[in-house]
């Protein structure tokens, strides 16, 4: 059984052109105080539907088509106005760099984007559910841990899956016993349409041979861990044990992937390197003007097989402040740097010698993995590939750690990394690599 709706992705495509396409039609009725000539409307329709096309790319990579897209209601307008942000990049670039299609439609332009903000952002929050939402069925979970009541509250509160919890089995807060009380309890009322499972825990793993006669009856069956996987795209690492790195994160490399991988880490780093050549002497007069300090800064990391490595960056921190915290040191120039992300360019360097990748898990300091490693189970096994200079953790955890110990946040970005390392693959890296150029673009920061 799914507990996803397959065919809503789709509908939001179908409703996301309809909008666009809808702000369009708005934009030629008010600028042009009624239904232009037809000479009018094909120019700007040959015009905006390749734009529209790259629009839909921009959503698609921004994670409007993604399953968190209807629970995040709160998120959603801040989403849709950085698409759109880096839309109005787009089609500002393409109107003026374009020639070809012989119109620059300044107002024209501007007004369709307010119009598709508002559509998208209407669609999206109202026009999904007006549609209506297939029923719900009922279903179990057995387990403990904070992750269980995370993956319970967010899918009964989102409409999209296909099931809800009405009932939740801790096994950690009951004897044996009375877990297995209400668990014959619960099926002598009504018959669930799917029992999830938290088969590592020894106490759940005691209950299957009093399920096993409902696979006879059509209920279905998942692992908690798989399906915690699947609607948060991290690895919830209360349960996990042992076993499951044996059987999810084999050692042995692939040698397409990881050949593949190295070739595109270095063509891409050899061209954004050549690129960027010019922003050199610009960063070395902008740092020189601020505090005269070095343009470089060299700093040793963790990487591969826990080998120390030395990455190079744009300074950006004062030399002068070292009584201060990291966020106080940060000088004028280098706030700029770091948030443009220009300060990592000189990483290029460390991924063409083979460091670092262009995508992975971020390098940490050893002080702090020394420290992760006391306190977070199995933190080692994020040093089992390269690091990268941009990774899975980056571009979805919205609080990710910086400057200093951060335990809890650490401990969240390395189910994101675990995440990343189990299911890691070419479609996977440059999926991470486009929203990263959109998250930068938006200026958002990773």
């Amino acid at each position: 059984m799914t507990i996803f709706n397959g065919r809503e992705p789709l509908i939001f495509l179908v409703g996301d052109l309809v909008a666009i396409v809808l702000a369009l039609l708005l934009t030629l009725l008010l600028r042009y105080q009624g239904l232009p000539d037809e000479a009018v409307i094909m120019s700007h329709w040959s015009a905006f539907s390749v734009l529209f096309a790259v629009w839909i790319v921009v959503f698609f990579i921004a994670g409007l088509y993604e399953k968190h897209t209807v629970v995040l209601r709160d998120k959603l307008p801040g989403i849709i106005l950085k698409t759109q942000l880096v839309n109005s990049v787009i089609a500002i670039a393409f109107f003026y760099f374009v020639p070809y299609f012989g119109i620059t439609p300044k107002t024209n332009l501007f007004i369709d984007l307010v119009f598709s903000f508002i559509l998208l952002l209407i669609w999206r929050l109202i026009g999904v559910d007006a549609l209506g939402v297939r029923r719900r069925q009922g279903a179990i979970t057995i387990g403990s841990g904070r992750e269980m009541f995370e993956l319970v509250e967010e899918i009964n509160h989102n409409p999209r899956y296909r099931i809800f919890f009405d009932k939740v089995i801790d096994v950690s807060s009951l004897d044996p016993r009375a877990v297995k009380e209400r668990l014959e309890r619960r099926l002598s009322l009504t018959r669930p349409s799917l029992v999830a499972l938290a088969l590592e825990n020894q106490q759940v793993e005691k209950l299957v041979p009093n399920l096993y006669q409902l696979v006879f009856l059509g209920v279905s069956f998942i692992d908690i861990n798989r399906l915690y996987e699947s609607v948060f795209d991290k690895i919830p690492l209360s349960f996990v044990g042992y076993r499951w790195f044996l059987e999810n994160l084999p050692t042995a490399p692939t040698q397409f992937y990881d050949g593949l991988k190295r070739l595109m880490d270095i063509t891409v780093s050899i061209i954004l390197g050549v690129l960027s050549l010019f922003l050199y002497p610009v960063v070395w007069l902008a740092i020189l003007l601020d505090d005269g300090g070095p343009l470089f800064i060299f700093q040793e990391r963790v990487g591969k097989n826990h080998q120390r490595i030395n990455i190079c960056k744009f300074r950006t921190m004062s030399d002068e402040k070292k009584g201060l915290s990291p966020e106080e040191r940060i000088t004028r120039v280098g706030r700029f740097l770091r948030k443009t992300r220009v300060d990592e360019l000189p990483q290029l360097y460390n991924v063409i010698r083979g460091d670092l990748s262009l995508i992975g898990p971020r390098p940490e300091l050893p002080a702090l993995v020394f420290s992760y490693e006391q306190q977070i189970p199995y933190y080692r096994i994020r040093h089992m590939i390269k690091p990268g200079l941009s990774g899975w953790a980056q571009i979805v955890q919205a609080t990710p750690p910086k400057f200093t110990e951060a335990v809890e946040a650490t401990r969240m970005k390395l189910s994101y990394d675990l995440y990343y390392i189990k299911n890691r693959s070419i479609t996977l890296d440059v999926k991470i690599a486009l929203r990263t150029i959109v998250t930068l673009l938006s200026r958002s920061g990773i």
